[in-house]
């Protein structure tokens, strides 16, 4: 898919990406990623290397990215949210040959610094790190343009090899930083290919690669969706795509905002609950899909509303196990997953065929049941209880977010206690009625108190910060609080 991208499957004057009031036609992408692809080479890259990327969302880095799997470059992804020490550890790890930012990205580590911590940006000089290049339009106090000389595009590279690195966690000692393979990643997006099914010619919004790439070699323009709810309304209604993708926040603050849905709507980076796909459906949506995935397998597993609404047991169903995903229960109890899309290995160590997800799990066949996240095990009066086991039941009608975590209460114990986030305009007594059976259900691992409070979020992919939560909970004196 990304080898027919990088070398010529672009072609036409029909839309490829919608970016803003701005509409690039795919002669225009391709075009991009040609002179790219041949700075690049004339910057002495070559298959093998690496480049670090630090270009928001769009087109540069699309035609960025295209032309760089068309040399064999593989891409280091730069990720402001994770911080200067952090990123710096990293950028040392990865040892790019060249780095190419666009101005918005070293406005973040310089002037705009200030600014940017407000928002949870930060990001290193980069000239301090290796050679640098600006994309785009370059501002007083940027690195030198990318210069983009004329000349013959420079032959694709034919083999497999690295394609992308991409940091999840770790310390600035010991950066973690996940690389997947050409191969593997190619298996990974024809993976999202069949599960999203894009045809041509209709809009497909969503900001990820891993939705533009399939979305593009079927020839469906895509489309970036608006963060503010009223102009994601607008998009909706005037593109009509025939798939979305948001974050389960972003899902959450639209239905919140009364966006209108049509077709089929995708959601994960995050738990996506029953509830949520429930109210995408209701407003309208034909489909509503919670994905499972990972920095290490995308997409591992995916279920529709409608069975997700239909399961009765504990824990949070993820759906069949994809085309191609293999998956295990470890001696620890955690989900294990194997096949031609996981990553190849972790950079530094030896490539391994097995990656443990972190999730405690349970597989029937190839269906999948996410019991919670290890390190996020609770332990109360010699009781491990996994948040993950008990949080969807709490996802009744008025909650948008609800997560369980564990306070100090003395002796090594911890307390439980709930978080319960209400949907704007939710009645307070009608949440608390309709908790008091999925509470009564928990039995052992009932929480100590009910919390009724926003759930803080951080990250890229605004995911529960549970640490935050349970500093947020401990700030309460312990008392047992019943709906």
């Amino acid at each position: 898919m990304l080898d027919a991208l990088s070398t010529g499957s672009l072609s036409g004057d029909t839309p490829a990406l919608i970016h803003g009031r701005r509409t690039v036609s795919r002669d225009d992408l391709a075009g991009l990623r040609d002179r790219y692809a041949t700075a690049l080479h004339a910057r002495g890259l070559r298959a093998g290397d690496t480049l670090g990327l630090a270009i928001r969302p769009g087109p540069r880095a699309v035609a960025m990215v295209l032309a760089a799997y068309r040399l064999g470059v593989r891409v280091a992804l730069l990720d402001p949210t994770a911080g200067p020490d952090v990123l710096t550890a990293r950028l040392s790890l990865a040892g790019p040959a060249l780095i190419v930012a666009d101005a918005a990205a070293q406005a973040v580590a310089g002037w705009a610094a200030p600014l940017a911590r407000r928002a949870g940006l930060a990001l290193p000089d980069f000239t301090r790190l290796g050679p640098t290049a600006t994309v785009g339009r370059r501002l007083p106090g940027n690195a030198p343009v990318l210069e983009l000389p004329a000349g013959p595009v420079p032959p694709a590279y034919d083999g497999d090899g690295d394609a992308v690195i991409i940091f999840t966690s770790g310390t600035t000692s010991s950066p973690r930083a996940v690389v997947h393979t050409r191969a593997g990643l190619d298996a990974g997006l024809r993976s999202v290919a069949e599960l999203v099914r894009p045809v041509a010619g209709t809009p497909v919004l969503g900001g990820t690669f891993f939705v533009t790439v399939p979305s593009l070699a079927a020839a469906a323009p895509v489309a970036a969706p608006d963060r503010r709810p009223g102009a994601l309304a607008r998009q909706i209604t005037g593109l009509r795509p025939q798939a979305v993708y948001l974050t389960p926040p972003q899902l959450r603050a639209a239905l919140d905002g009364g966006v209108p849905f049509g077709g089929r709507v995708y959601s994960g980076s995050a738990p996506v609950s029953a509830h949520l796909l429930d109210r995408v459906r209701a407003a309208g949506a034909d489909e509503a899909w919670g994905v499972y995935a990972l920095t290490e397998v995308f997409p591992a597993a995916a279920v529709e509303s409608r069975e997700k609404r239909a399961w009765t047991g504990d824990g949070d169903l993820v759906g069949e196990l994809l085309p191609g995903v293999r998956g295990r229960i470890g001696d620890d109890g955690q989900l294990l997953l194997a096949g031609a899309g996981v990553c190849d290995r972790y950079l530094g160590a030896e490539p391994h065929e097995w990656v443990a997800t972190g999730d405690i799990a349970t597989l029937s066949g190839r269906r999948a049941v996410l019991g919670g996240r290890s390190k996020d095990m609770i332990l109360r009066k010699a009781e491990n209880i996994y948040p993950g086991l008990y949080e969807p039941s709490l996802h009744v009608p008025g909650v948008s977010l609800a997560v369980l975590v564990g306070v100090p209460a003395g002796d090594g114990d911890e307390h439980v206690v709930a978080i319960v986030e209400t949907a704007p305009g939710a009645s307070r007594t009608a949440v608390e009625a309709a908790l008091r059976g999925p509470l009564d259900r928990m039995g052992s691992a009932r929480p100590d108190r009910v919390m009724f409070a926003p759930v803080p979020l951080a990250g890229r992919s605004r995911k529960p910060d549970r640490h935050a939560a349970a500093s947020l909970a401990s700030g309460i004196p312990h008392q047992r609080v019943r709906p």
